[in-house]
Formats: C-alpha cells, structure tokens, sequence
C-alpha cells in the first residue's frame, strides 16, 4: 500500500479509536440504590458513603474540612480507602472570582436541570425511580421558588434524559450548553444520593432538614475553578448555617462541568429521606448562593472578569475540540486535504444555512 493510500487508513483508525472511546462525561453517575460504596480512611473509620462508584485519585473534602485522596478500591466489596492530605482550610481554593449580579444591567440568574430524571424519594414518591413526575423535580421547583423569592431569575430545565445509565450525562450536555447561551451566572445539576438517610439528616436552625452535597467533576479543564466554586459555597454555608452542606466529593468524569467554571451538582438528601427535608433546605442554599455569587462575600472575592474568561477558556476548549474530531474524520472520509476542507465547508453551509462554507452536492 502506497504511503499516500496509507495516511486516510491511519487517520481512521485514530478517528475511529476516538469515537469509540467512552467520553468521560460522568463516569460516577451509574447508580446502585441500597448498595452504596463506603469511603474509610486509612485507619478503617467510615469518612463517607456515596451511591455511585468511587475511583482511585477521587478526593473528598469532610464537613470539618479534612481533605482526603482515595489510594485504593474494593469493587466487590464496595469499599474504598482515602489517605489524609490535611486540613484543606482557608486556602486559594476559596479564591473563587465572581460575578456580582452586573453582566446584564444588574439582573442576576441561575439555571438548574436535572440529569438524573427519574430520581426519587420513596417516603413520599413511593419509590426512588420514576419515569413521570419524579420526586427531584419537586426539589428543584423548591431551589427555583427560593431563588426567585430572593430576586434572582431562575431558569430551570424540565427536559428529561432517561434512562438512569452511562449516557445520561451526554444527553443533558445538549441542555446544559442551551441554558449557559443565556449566560447565567451559576449552573446547576439537581440531584440526589443514593445512601442511607442517616448519612443525610441534619437540623438547621432548630428545623429537620436534608444535608447537601456538592458535586465536582475532577476530569476536566475547569476542574479548579468547579472546585473553588463549591468551596466557598461550603465556606459561606458553614459561617451561616453549620451542618447545611455534607461535604465536597471530586469524583472522576466531568458531569459536564467542563462547560463552565461556575457549575456545579448539588444533590439533595438520598432516596431514604423525607422529600420535605429535601425541599426545607433549598431555602438555605438559595441564601448562600445569593450572598455568594451576589452578596458580601461576592464583592470580598473580586469582579467577574476572571470568571469570564475561564468560561470563555472552557466553551473554546470543547469547540476545538469538535473541530478537531471533525477535521480528522472529514480527512480520513476524502483522502486528501483539498477534499477534507470541501466536506468541512459543506457541514458549516448546512449547520448555518450558508452563512458559513460552500455547499457542494457531492457530499
């Protein structure tokens, strides 16, 4: 074979290895309700519970802020083992710069979806999986009430993603990419866990609420920015109302918060609690995010422009990305770079109703 009829054969062979290899999406998102992994550190006392899997390098920040790295996995028993780095503390981690409400005339505005569509509260919902009408919309109807109560427009995607699998994740990127084009300043995935619901009750204010956890992605571009950002959630949280959020997970896959430097998943309760606990605490999160993207301690960490950029840094990241997919498959379909640029030209003609590109009925 001659080295010109090799080179499309070889480019395929890579394209084709690229998009069969799983995107790493949400690689913790698989479920198993009443079968949790346990987290212990490495003296065997229980640091946490989790309902979906944990992966070596996860790291996980305790409600007393004890900063953990998981060293180890027991797939078969559920059980994994975390070495203590120290006390994560007041550190750059809280260093989070953002927006104070001022990128569009002063309004403000969140937007919420949630991935995991059928999640439930069985106390309530019957069960901890429905199809129609699940319980976590409830919740999120809750954030959203609480959120506008304070001023804040809310937008909040009833779209749904079922079902509860692997893929969950790039069918709600779709969503997720629809609602940061109305440029919010947070973006938030509701959910809820899948432990005992002792792992989650608490009592706030002398009221029996759920705890919240907060959810960061550790395999993506954005992933110190998600991090900082839920740290000082929890650093407001804790000088408010102790006891409000559970801890930081950092689990392995990007949930899609590679879209945003200001995203983040937050699930509320597990399948075992009463949904009212669940909807009682909304009120308190909605408080800290407003003192947190628009309040005191907004101003105490500095304007948006940061911010922008890392989000600006992060859409240009999955952009070139695509591009760079395309370009490779579009080369390895024509065989020469005359032709991949012909194929590319009549896509963008097509995707933009020829604004952009060539149209040419051959391809």
């Amino acid at each position: 074979m001659s080295h010109g009829r090799l080179l499309p054969v070889l480019v395929l062979a890579i394209v084709t290895l690229f998009l069969q290899t799983p995107v790493c999406y949400g690689e913790n998102e698989t479920e198993v309700e009443f079968s949790p992994y346990t987290l212990r550190d490495e003296s065997g006392a229980v640091l946490t519970m989790h309902g979906g899997q944990i992966w070596p390098g996860d790291e996980y920040i305790s409600g007393d802020d004890k900063w953990y790295r998981v060293v180890s996995v027991d797939d078969a028993a559920r059980t994994a083992t975390a070495e203590y780095l120290g006390d994560a503390g007041d550190d750059a981690l809280t260093a989070f710069a953002v927006n104070q409400g001022d990128s569009r005339d002063g309004k403000k505005l969140i937007a919420m979806y949630s991935t995991h569509s059928d999640e439930s509260y069985v106390p309530d919902d019957g069960t901890a999986s429905k199809w129609q009408n699940a319980g976590i919309y409830d919740v999120g109807d809750s954030l959203k009430a609480a959120l506008e109560k304070r001023g804040i427009d809310t937008v909040y995607s009833k779209e749904t993603f079922l079902p509860h699998d692997a893929d969950a994740y790039t069918r709600s990127r779709r969503t997720a990419e629809e609602l940061l084009k109305q440029g919010p300043d947070a973006l938030l995935d509701i959910h809820r866990d899948a432990v005992p619901a002792e792992q989650y009750e608490t009592e706030v204010n002398g009221q029996d609420i759920s705890k919240v956890r907060l959810f960061v992605g550790r395999t993506n571009q954005n992933a110190s920015e998600n991090k900082a950002f839920a740290r000082q959630i929890k650093a407001e949280a804790d000088r408010e109302y102790p006891g409000l959020i559970k801890d930081i997970f950092i689990g392995k896959g990007n949930y899609n918060q590679d879209l945003s430097p200001n995203s983040l998943l937050l699930e509320f309760g597990t399948h075992e609690i009463d949904k009212e606990k669940a909807q009682e605490a909304t009120g308190y999160i909605a408080e800290v995010l407003d003192n947190v993207l628009f309040g005191p301690a907004a101003k105490a960490e500095g304007g948006k422009d940061q911010r922008s950029r890392a989000a600006v840094k992060g859409v240009g990241w999955a952009l070139g990305i695509a591009a760079l997919a395309a370009a490779l498959f579009a080369l390895a379909a024509t065989g020469s770079l005359k032709g991949a640029w012909e194929k590319l030209g009549h896509r963008a003609s097509e995707l933009t109703g020829g604004l952009l590109g060539r149209r040419n009925d051959k391809f």
